[in-house]
C-alpha cells in the first residue's frame, strides 16, 4: 500500500509520532488535513488573505524545524490552533508597536519647522534608496515591485521567473535588512532632535 494513501486513513496523533521521526508524507498528510481551515480562521482574524498565507507558511515551516521537540499534549489540531493564534497575537502586536513607533516618530516631526522637515525627509529618503540600492539584484527587483509598482507576490512572480516562495523569501529578507538600518537612522534623529 502506498504511504500516501495510508496516511490519508491515519489518525492525527499517529500522524505526528511518524513527523516527530522525519517522515515527509506524514507531514505532507497533515498540511493537507489543516492548511484550508487553519487558512479561513487566520483569514477571518487578519482580514488579510496574504497575511494569512505567510502566517500558515510559518506555522508549517515551524512544524518541519521543530519536530524532533514537539511535545502534543492535546489533540494535534488544537495545537495547530494554539500556534497560529500565537503568531496572529505576534502580528498584531509588532503591528501595534510599529504604528506607535510611527505615531510618535511623526509627531517629534511635526515640532520641526515644514522646511526643517522636508530637509530631514529628503536626507531620510535619499539614505533609504541608497540602502535598497545595495540589495542583490533580484531582492532589489523584488522589493521594488512590490513597494514601488504595487504589485502583489504572484504578479512579481510572474513578472521575475520566480516562485511566490522566492518572492516572499526576498521580501522578508529585504524588509528584515531595511527595518535594521531603518532603525539605526530613527534612533540617530531621535538624538538629535532631542
Amino acid at each position: 500500500m502506498d504511504k500516501a494513501l495510508k496516511f490519508s486513513k491515519t489518525s492525527d496523533n499517529e500522524l505526528f509520532h511518524h513527523l516527530k521521526t522525519g517522515d515527509r508524507k506524514a507531514y505532507t498528510e497533515i498540511y493537507h488535513r489543516y492548511q484550508n481551515s487553519l487558512f479561513i480562521f487566520a483569514c477571518r482574524k487578519t482580514g488579510s488573505e496574504e497575511e494569512a498565507q505567510d502566517l500558515i507558511h510559518e506555522v508549517f515551516s515551524m512544524l518541519w524545524e521543530k519536530r524532533a521537540e514537539l511535545k502534543i499534549s492535546s489533540e494535534p489540531s488544537a495545537y495547530l490552533y494554539f500556534v497560529l493564534k500565537n503568531k496572529i497575537f505576534d502580528l498584531f502586536r509588532h503591528k501595534k508597536v510599529s504604528n506607535l513607533y510611527i505615531e510618535r516618530f511623526s509627531s517629534l516631526v511635526s515640532y520641526q519647522t515644514d522646511s526643517d522637515y522636508l530637509l530631514r525627509h529628503n536626507n531620510m529618503s535619499g539614505l533609504i534608496e541608497s540602502e535598497i540600492a545595495t540589495l542583490p539584484v533580484k531582492m532589489r527587483q523584488v522589493f521594488e515591485l512590490s513597494r514601488k509598482s504595487n504589485l502583489n507576490r504572484k504578479q512579481i512572480a510572474i513578472e521575475l521567473g520566480l516562485s511566490e516562495h522566492t518572492v516572499k523569501s526576498h521580501m522578508h529578507r529585504a524588509l528584515t535588512i531595511l527595518k535594521t538600518v531603518l532603525a539605526f537612522i530613527a534612533s540617530f534623529l531621535l538624538i538629535i532632535l532631542l
